[in-house]
């Protein structure tokens, strides 16, 4: 099976962090956002990784080199694939052609999930979705009671279901997918000025293509600072109840309130850290109060007291009493 992960978005609602690091590539509790993603559709699909193709605009070749070797260390080959111009998920999915062919999963780099994602051979597609409050900001499904989809809309104006689409599909075969999306760009159609994976799967459906929806238990999303925060909230709450300080980590006088990650590296000195927070590879705490917050590696944090913060790699915060959200190589006093 190849997975396809579009992620040519520029990050704009995670800024400043997003300005020096590729919003996929940053870390939860110890690991990026596109690695925790693979590793879970690796780890719940029953197919055999053997391809994986990051679609992607505007990256430096220390980016490419880190995709490359998550993909090795998956066992698969690694591809990069460019989309130049931001025309629409299906656009972005159709700029990975040489991986649409067979049993492909197509996941976008922005979420994470929880799921038993399990595959009926019957199913030519199954489309994940979750119930959420406000579904005008989604794409979504309508479905029967055994969950064949019926209808899709995107970004419907008023309600037509609470079954949001996370981002997350699976299609049996993705040659049949390909010859839907290159539909779409030959006869310009675009739904909201796009090209949308949608509408192409709209079509799969209409020729009698039995579509699914697979429900997932919990969908996190790393879009903005307050939904990564709650997102490694929630990711320490399941994986790390107990909290998890590195063997190289250093830890003196200080109390760990779980859930909590304390990073290769990492020196913690008379603070109190946690609940909710992640301390990454070689960031330094001294006298500092902090919760719900991120401290990205080689970043020095002294005299503070932080909630619901970010602070960047290698950036140096002293005497901060508020919520901060700075990018790399900054300085707060």
């Amino acid at each position: 099976m190849k997975i396809i992960i579009p992620m040519a978005g520029k990050g704009k609602r995670l800024r400043p962090t997003t300005l020096t690091i590729h919003k996929p590539l940053i870390p939860i509790a110890g690991q990026s956002i596109v690695q925790r993603l693979t590793e879970k559709i690796k780890a719940s699909l029953p197919h055999t990784i053997t391809d994986i193709g990051y679609v992607v605009r505007d990256v430096d070749d220390d980016t490419e080199a880190a995709l490359l070797a998550l993909a090795e260390q998956m066992g698969a080959r690694g591809h990069i694939f460019y989309q130049d111009e931001p025309l629409g998920t299906a656009h972005a999915i159709l700029c990975a052609r040489p991986l649409l062919d067979g049993p492909v999963t197509v996941a976008f780099a922005d979420t994470l999930f929880y799921a038993d994602m399990h595959i009926d051979p019957a199913d030519d597609g199954i489309i994940w979705v979750k119930k959420v409050d406000d579904p005008r900001q989604y794409g979504v499904v309508v479905t029967d009671e055994d969950l064949i989809i019926q209808r899709f809309e995107e970004k419907p104006d008023h309600f037509v279901s609470d079954l949001a689409i996370i981002g997350i599909y699976y299609f049996k075969d993705g040659a049949e997918l390909a010859g839907e999306l290159q539909y779409l760009i030959d006869h310009d159609i675009r739904t909201k000025g796009e090209y949308q994976l949608t509408d192409a799967m709209d079509r799969m459906r209409s020729k009698g293509k039995r579509l699914r929806a697979g429900v997932v238990e919990e969908w996190l999303d790393c879009g903005n600072r307050d939904t990564m925060l709650y997102t490694l909230r929630r990711v320490l709450e399941r994986e790390l109840p107990e909290g998890y300080v590195d063997e190289t980590a250093t830890v003196t006088e200080s109390t760990l309130v779980p859930p909590y990650y304390i990073g290769p590296g990492a020196e913690v000195k008379r603070s109190i850290v946690g609940p909710g927070t992640a301390i990454e590879k070689g960031a330094h705490l001294h006298q500092t109060v902090i919760q719900d917050s991120m401290i990205l590696s080689e970043a020095h944090v002294q005299d503070a007291v932080l909630d619901h913060s970010v602070v960047g790699r290698h950036s140096q915060c002293k005497g901060a009493v508020q919520r901060l959200h700075i990018s790399d190589y900054s300085i707060c006093e």
